[in-house]
């Protein structure tokens, strides 16, 4: 039986070996400072720099900006590997989507015909809504962002990575060439040995010197071009990161975009508890307004409703002092609008208090465990200076 054996160069690998020894010996003696070492001039140490703390932060961020956009660790590994594989990436539900599914079934099970069934399903149809915002969110973001920044990581940083290495070699060759010129001239006078004379090893020591020398100044410059157009790269990211925002912006505008669908849809579907929208915007508008008309009340309108008019606006919690409430009589029965109102009896004993921003026709009342607004003309104050903790 033939046996091919690799055809191992035995004085190659002695070479190989010694020179590994050298280094490390060389290496030694600079971290001991028993040798001399040739340092990088300023320039080059800023920018060198400047290129690990850009190679560090970017790194980072890539990372985390993955976890936000893909949170499980398994699926982000997962990518990773069909991407280095050039294979299309699994398409999988995400949470959203698994309960959109899992409502809109329930939906159906309780009945389309029945408020919670219609609501569930009207809530599935928007969560699967938001999934498919959020599948084209994390694909928009990696396309403009993510990769880019990977591939300026395993691009120009490997680049710069290598030719920096390329260049440590070249100063660890200078320094070994200047400690032969050193050692050469220490012998001068000294006997030959081997047939060369010291004047002949010194020549060749400096000749030695002059090429590394050269090798080290060409590659210095080389690297330093690398390191100079990291500027250039941050430049780039910066306008990916610009594309990352407005990404997010029109993500999040889509978002609700579909929940302010999703709110008219609830609030059409009335029903025994009707869904009440929730709008900001138009809140602080009447809590604008109604300052504005509070103060121009107080200059010089003294007239006061006595009638059913308009109520606080109910898109946002209202802020009341609940630990502080007067007791206040009902003059007449009365019978609620709607969900937010209480429903009065004549001469019944409840609780009040204003509301914030105060309304000049309606108050906050408490009535056993029932809270509500209250008509202010259907109520007279008990004890306008006592005050009643509940």
């Amino acid at each position: 039986m033939n046996i091919n054996l690799p055809n191992f160069n035995v004085k190659n690998l002695v070479k190989e070996a010694g020179s590994t020894i050298s280094r490390v010996v060389q290496l030694t003696e600079e971290k001991l400072g028993t040798t001399e070492r040739t340092e990088y001039d300023l320039h080059f140490q800023n920018l060198a720099e400047r290129a690990d703390v850009t190679k560090s932060w970017t790194e980072k961020i890539v990372r985390d900006t993955e976890s936000v956009l893909i949170p499980n660790p398994q699926n982000r590994v997962e990518d990773f590997i069909f991407e280095k594989i050039e294979k299309s990436k699994p398409k999988r539900l995400s949470n959203l989507e698994h309960l959109a599914l899992d409502m809109i079934e329930a939906g159906g099970d309780f009945g389309q015909d029945m408020p919670y069934g219609q609501a569930l399903i009207k809530v599935g149809q928007a969560e699967q809504k938001l999934g498919q915002c959020e599948h084209d969110f994390i694909a928009t973001s990696g396309i403009c962002f993510t990769q880019p920044l990977r591939k300026f990581l395993d691009g120009e940083m490997k680049t710069i990575s290598k030719e920096r290495g390329i260049l440590e070699t070249k100063r660890l060759d200078l320094d070994a060439c200047k400690n032969r010129v050193k050692k050469a001239r220490s012998m001068l006078g000294q006997q030959s040995k081997d047939g060369i004379s010291p004047e002949a090893v010194l020549e060749q020591a400096e000749r030695d010197l002059r090429v590394a020398q050269a090798e080290f100044d060409r590659q210095s410059e080389i690297t330093k071009l690398l390191l100079d157009g990291i500027s250039t790269s941050q430049a780039s990211h910066l306008r990916h990161l610009h594309a990352f925002i407005q990404t997010q912006v029109r993500y999040y505008k889509q978002c609700g975009d579909v929940m302010d669908q999703l709110q008219r849809d609830l609030a059409n579907l009335g029903g025994p508890t009707p869904y009440a929208p929730l709008d900001l915007l138009d809140a602080a508008k009447s809590n604008s307004a109604g300052g504005m008309s509070t103060g121009h009340r107080g200059a010089g309108n003294n007239n006061t409703s006595t009638g059913h008019g308009q109520k606080p606006n109910q898109s946002i919690p209202m802020h009341v002092n609940i630990d502080q409430m007067q007791r206040a009589r009902v003059l007449c029965s009365y019978d609620a609008k709607d969900h937010t109102e209480l429903n009065l009896s004549a001469n019944e004993v409840i609780f009040v208090t204003e509301c914030s921003p105060v309304n000049e026709d309606y108050m906050y009342g408490k009535q056993g465990l029932m809270k509500g607004l209250v008509p202010r003309a259907f109520v007279e104050m008990l004890d306008e200076e006592q005050e009643v903790p509940l």
